[in-house]
């Protein structure tokens, strides 16, 4: 127990600093703060939910102590809360009994985490943005107008209807980022906590992750909603982001899976993700979002995806 609780406060307080590289003003301590929820994660993964929520703790208090209750209470919703939740779900298993008759675990499937992250992401967002969406937007209009006015040439673009667009599109952006984000923490969490030997589930195959099937409904009916102005469009809007860039997520499952026979693989696989990273990022992830879609809808992996080899008959 004393143990646990000296790796809970050591990656608390990990989380805290990395949080806190911010006020340096270096453009690497951003990735540190994205990255701030991986040690609570593998804190949960590997040592359990308890060890999780004291170093979540431990870490809270940490960023309230450096940036004041604001900021603290933005990185327990944010990071903490996410942190310990996810890494629960990865230790989710219930034991099942197989036709041989062998009791064996079904641990909580690859996509079903996907699908939360997303859910949790729209109440992050929705939290950020919704509570005050008045203040929020004038706030973004001094701000975008001051960058603006001193980037762009006012004779070539209308920075008032600009400001206005990046205020629109302000919180889908934060809700495919923070989803993206958080599926990777997820990822290096679950990955780190393996080499150190102490994954207690086997890790599925990320290209088979697959949404719930009830999402798609889902999506269609939130999408109903985004169209009118106001508080409940927009937050319509950002849960649509969410589960829009969760598709996009398992496009990418659907690509490794359907490039698995061909030799060109590593060309095609390499060409998608350096297309994710860069200026024209919006047409990839429109296209993963697309197949993502498509496999959710007629099951492509399955279809046209390598077939797997029949089983060897039993003796």
């Amino acid at each position: 127990m004393i143990g646990q609780i000296l790796i809970a406060l050591a990656a608390g307080a990990a989380s805290a600093v990395m949080f806190a590289s911010t006020k340096s003003g270096v453009m690497m301590s951003l990735v540190l703060a994205l990255c701030a929820p991986v040690p609570l994660m593998v804190a949960g993964i590997a040592w359990g939910r308890l060890c999780a929520a004291i170093a979540g703790l431990v870490a809270t208090l940490g960023v309230l102590a450096i940036f004041g209750f604001e900021r603290g209470l933005a990185f327990a919703l944010s990071a903490t809360l996410p942190a310990w939740w996810l890494g629960h779900l990865v230790l989710l298993g219930r034991t099942t009994t197989a036709p041989s008759g062998q009791d064996t675990v079904e641990w909580y499937p690859a996509g079903n985490i996907l699908l939360w992250i997303a859910v949790i992401t729209a109440l992050i967002v929705a939290f950020a943005f919704g509570t005050d969406m008045s203040a929020t937007n004038q706030e973004l209009r001094r701000l975008l107008g001051r960058v603006l006015a001193n980037t762009v040439t006012p004779d070539v673009v209308d920075i008032p209807r600009l400001v206005e667009f990046l205020i629109f599109m302000a919180p889908l952006l934060a809700a495919m980022m923070t989803t993206t984000v958080l599926a990777l923490n997820v990822v290096i969490a679950a990955k780190i906590t393996a080499i150190s030997g102490r994954l207690m589930r086997p890790w599925p195959r990320l290209r088979d992750t697959k949404l719930p099937l009830m999402t798609l409904p889902a999506l269609f009916a939130i999408i109903a909603f985004c169209f009118p102005d106001g508080l409940v469009g927009m937050l319509a809007r950002i849960a649509a982001a969410a589960l829009l860039t969760a598709y996009a997520l398992t496009g990418l499952a659907v690509l490794h899976t359907l490039t698995l026979p061909m030799r060109t693989r590593p060309l095609w696989l390499g060409l998608a993700y350096a297309m994710l990273v860069t200026f024209i990022w919006p047409i990839p992830m429109l296209a993963m979002t697309a197949l993502g879609l498509a496999d959710a809808a007629f099951d492509l992996r399955h279809r046209f995806g390598p077939r797997r080899p029949p089983p060897l008959p039993v003796p």
